[in-house]
């Protein structure tokens, strides 16, 4: 048994590793990502802001005052209401929210990091009468994440994500294309074995690039990593066969490159607008923020992000680690009672 999964995970590796191209994109994707958004957002063109006002319960309309009513007609700015200051400036540290205003005390919060912050916080001087009468600005408290660090975690959850997905679900249906798993269906493999192989084979190459992308971008960049590096792997282990098991999930039986390449599309464009790869979630619609918590992406990146960006530890993200389990489970099973060798 173990000599025959051995066997395939050798052999998939190989194979893997003859192909140049996709190894090199493999690595280099992340990284010019990476360098693209640490250029774009040196400079301060952005388009959409998401301002946060905090209003307590019985607490006076905060368009009353006149500097707040002028800001709050400027289109393509959401405002965002919260119950009290800390959460929401939780919230602005990791940039979730570009500025946060509470008007009972006439001031606001910015992070001196966010580019689009900036431009809020001009937008909102530009809304007083005179300076004199303007909001006054205070320090926000606690540990200042930089947007680029806040954006890493993301982009090696969503590099895992498609490579896990593409990678793995293209290869079955191929071979099942091509009458390779046919001719293994008449040896003592067992369905089991060859997908355990797959899975094991996949990690291998997913940890090896991440782990080079990984070392690159803090060396180039001075990523600082607050939490456990070994909870931080065992969330990308995690993270990954999710990932790998829903691949397996969508191979099962489909033999078309075609149809499989449809519903991987299907799958993996809303996990990466959903899952906050991009941008914030704050804001949007209830149904919407739920809805994403059900994608193993979404439970992946919000862990790294709590131990890479505010040092959680094992015990902070437990909820995030027996979720990816779950889905795990269900996927493999899922995967393996669906399995079949030939067409059809």
């Amino acid at each position: 048994m173990i000599k025959r999964i051995w066997i395939l995970f050798r052999a998939r590796n190989h194979e893997f590793l003859r192909d140049r191209s996709a190894l090199a994109w493999n690595v280099l994707f992340p990284v010019l990502v990476i360098v693209g958004f640490s250029v774009l957002f040196s400079d301060d063109r952005q388009v959409l802001y998401k301002v946060g006002i905090v209003t307590p319960a019985g607490a006076t309309s905060a368009a009353a005052d006149p500097q707040l009513e002028n800001f709050m007609k400027t289109k393509y700015i959401d405002f965002i209401p919260f119950g009290s200051e800390e959460p929401a400036l939780n919230k602005l540290l990791h940039h979730r929210i570009d500025l946060l205003i509470n008007p009972e005390r006439r001031t606001y919060w910015t992070s001196n990091t966010s580019p689009k912050g900036y431009i809020a916080e001009r937008l909102l001087k530009a809304s007083a009468d005179s300076p004199r009468t303007g909001l006054g600005k205070e320090s926000i408290r606690g540990v200042e994440v930089p947007y680029i660090e806040w954006l890493f975690p993301g982009i090696l959850g969503m590099n895992m994500m498609f490579s896990a997905l593409f990678g793995v679900g293209y290869v079955v249906v191929t071979y099942r294309k091509n009458g390779v798993l046919k001719r293994m269906s008449v040896t003592p493999l067992r369905p089991w074995e060859f997908l355990t192989s797959q899975i094991f084979s996949r990690m291998y190459i997913l940890l090896l690039t991440t782990a080079v992308v990984f070392a690159g971008c803090m060396i180039i960049y001075g990523f600082e990593v607050r939490g456990s590096f070994l909870t931080l792997l065992l969330v990308f282990i995690l993270g990954g066969i999710s990932m790998v098991s829903l691949a397996l999930v969508v191979a099962s039986r489909s033999s078309s490159e075609e149809f499989a390449g449809g519903i991987l599309n299907l799958i993996t464009w809303p996990m990466m607008f959903l899952s906050e790869v991009w941008f914030s979630l704050e804001g949007a619609e209830p149904w919407v923020q739920k809805a994403s918590r059900a994608f193993p992406l979404t439970q992946m990146i919000d862990a790294l992000r709590k131990i890479m960006n505010d040092g959680a530890g094992l015990r902070d993200v437990q909820s995030n680690i027996i979720i990816l389990a779950l889905m795990t489970l269900v996927f493999l099973i899922t995967g393996s009672l669906l399995f079949k060798w030939q067409k059809g």
